[in-house]
């Protein structure tokens, strides 16, 4: 059987949500910290279409490719202080993905499980979600609680994984970005791109990976 033209997934016991740009609706917040980090570092600002079409992991190297030159070690914990501070100041202003907290009681109600992972600091995660009382939705709720030299969520995911103590193959990562495509491929998992966020829909679709609105499609995606 199909969704929006792709062949649905079967046998998904298990969502992984992403959450910046998946399950939160955080795309002006990012765009206008990037934008700090623009005008600090003497670069002319940028809109989110541009962005989505750039944007990529390693953050060193894209924003090497953003700002023209080479980042000093100084320079880029200055980068991501600037850009980290902004972000944190405007999260208040930031909502929850449409359908959100309704499309997990779905999942709930068909029988499912699910879970959070966030390359977001853990700390700063497990805050905001403890503070819009989404926990209880949730298996395990992991941000970045280690670091890797190419900054992708591979080994994250499956550390989450094995943490769950559930067959990969039964799970499905929806998140917003290339990147979480091939942590879910690596980790012998399914993937779902939700084309909301920080990357578009084109760059989405070239991963092979089924590419959505919504979280809420995702989940109509899954539990059919």
């Amino acid at each position: 059987m199909e969704y929006n033209g792709f062949t649905r997934l079967n046998g998904v016991k298990h969502i992984v949500w992403d959450w910046n740009g998946t399950l939160l609706d955080d795309n002006h917040a990012n765009i206008a910290a990037l934008n700090r980090v623009c005008a600090e570092f003497g670069r002319d600002p940028v809109e989110l279409d541009f962005w989505r079409t750039f944007f990529r992991r390693p953050l060193l190297g894209c924003y090497e490719d953003l700002l023209g030159r080479r980042l000093t070690e100084r320079e880029w914990a200055r980068l991501n202080r600037t850009y980290d501070d902004h972000y944190t100041a405007m999260l208040p202003s930031c909502g929850l993905a449409d359908g959100v907290p309704d499309i997990l009681l779905d999942w709930h109600a068909y029988g499912g499980s699910q879970s959070l992972l966030s390359m977001a600091s853990h700390d700063q995660l497990a805050g905001v979600v403890a503070e819009r009382a989404l926990g209880e939705h949730f298996a395990r709720v992991d941000g970045r609680r280690f670091d890797t030299p190419d900054g992708s969520k591979a080994r994250h995911l499956a550390a989450h994984l094995d943490e769950l103590g559930v067959d990969p193959a039964t799970v499905a990562l929806v998140g917003d970005i290339d990147d979480d495509g091939r942590a879910a491929s690596e980790a012998g998992a399914n993937a779902v791109l939700v084309a909301s966020g920080l990357m578009s829909r084109e760059r989405l679709e070239a991963t092979g990976h089924p590419v959505v609105d919504t979280p809420r499609q995702a989940v109509a995606a899954l539990s059919a």
